[in-house]
């Protein structure tokens, strides 16, 4: 990858509203300055739901930071 570069995340977990709302702080705390745009997906059934988080990443170190923030919360069931 070459940086900056625009990065879709994709975060999957219950769908409940704290799910969401833990997702952007966690992405709100890594990338202050940086717009995202959110797009939000109900899976088939409604138990979960996924997040596509949309920004421009401006190096390795920070996705590694972020994709662990997101992986250590108990509310996360996966990230791509």
């Amino acid at each position: 990858m070459t940086f900056p570069c625009s990065f879709p995340l994709k975060v999957m977990g219950h769908n409940i509203d704290a799910f969401e709302t833990a997702v952007r702080a966690i992405l709100s705390g890594h990338l202050s300055d940086a717009r995202i745009v959110f797009a939000c997906r109900p899976s088939s059934g409604g138990k979960y739901v996924s997040i596509t988080a949309t920004f421009t990443a401006v190096s390795r170190e920070q996705l590694d930071a972020i994709y662990r923030e997101l992986n250590a919360h108990e509310l996360v069931v996966m990230t791509l």
